[in-house]
């Protein structure tokens, strides 16, 4: 078994074991190579259908290459896809600077869509390398009350030992990719000829690392415009992968704070 190999049997366990563990399960969808990568395991571990359906929460400010992507693919894959929206900026917290605040969004129409379809838990398609928060996540990560995350007071994971067993009304995050890299990403993407959203491709000298809202998001300067140049480029950069996410930028513990009020 190579590199690849193992990753994916451990992220088809732990989509398995969600889905055997949770009553009420979905699966969000951002429509971004992790995102993507993710669902196409899903549809692995399950024999081509995904028994759960798929969530997007839908700011209204993605690019248009990314609603076609997902009315494309929502229909070839057969998806139980699930719109939710979110609300206007102005009822967001006033504290945040302006691009968290705008991405708090997300998690007010998240927490709509949980309250309308009662879902007992989300997966979502993060990686401990992304971003510094997202390192202190757990797989099963038990959300408290209003979906906020504890990021002080989470499970123990020893040797791959993963707590699934939670009160009844514990909501639950749950993480299958956590455990990959970006340049895994691209590399088991290009194995299996994943479709992807060609924003992440070189043009006119630069690419996006990141797919967000397009208000909040910006390229990069690259030169790679096929897999084996942006694996090349990915192993000799220094520039992080959210350097293109404006609230990245902003105070210290903007992305903390959206993520401890339950921030994807």
């Amino acid at each position: 078994m190579d590199h690849l190999d193992a990753l994916e049997s451990k992220t088809i366990y732990i989509l398995r074991e969600a889905f055997n563990k949770i009553d009420k399960l979905a699966m969000l969808w951002s429509l971004g190579k992790d995102s993507n990568a993710m669902l196409w395991m899903a549809r692995k571990a399950f024999f081509g259908h995904v028994p759960f359906p798929l969530v997007h929460i839908d700011t209204g400010k993605k690019f248009p290459e990314m609603y076609e992507f997902r009315e494309r693919y929502a229909k070839e894959w057969n998806l139980d896809l699930k719109i939710g929206g979110c609300p206007p900026v102005e009822e967001m917290d006033p504290t945040l600077p302006p691009a968290a605040r705008s991405a708090a969004r997300k998690t007010a129409g998240l927490n709509a869509m949980l309250e309308k379809e009662g879902f007992a838990g989300f997966i979502a398609g993060i990686r401990r390398d992304e971003e510094g928060t997202r390192a202190k996540e757990r797989v099963f990560s038990p959300r408290g009350t209003q979906n906020k995350w504890d990021f002080r007071d989470q499970p123990p994971e020893f040797w791959d030992q993963f707590k699934t067993d939670f009160a009844p009304d514990t909501h639950l995050r749950v993480h299958p990719i956590l455990h990959w890299t970006e340049i895994d990403i691209w590399q088991y993407t290009q194995r299996e000829g994943i479709p992807l959203v060609d924003l992440y491709f070189s043009k006119n000298g630069k690419r996006y690392r990141s797919l967000g809202d397009q208000d909040i998001t910006s390229p990069v300067a690259s030169t790679a415009s096929t897999f084996d140049e942006i694996i090349a480029e990915l192993k000799e950069t220094k520039v992080s992968e959210r350097s293109g996410r404006a609230m990245d930028h902003e105070t210290e513990d903007a992305f903390e704070r959206l993520r401890a009020e339950g921030y994807m």
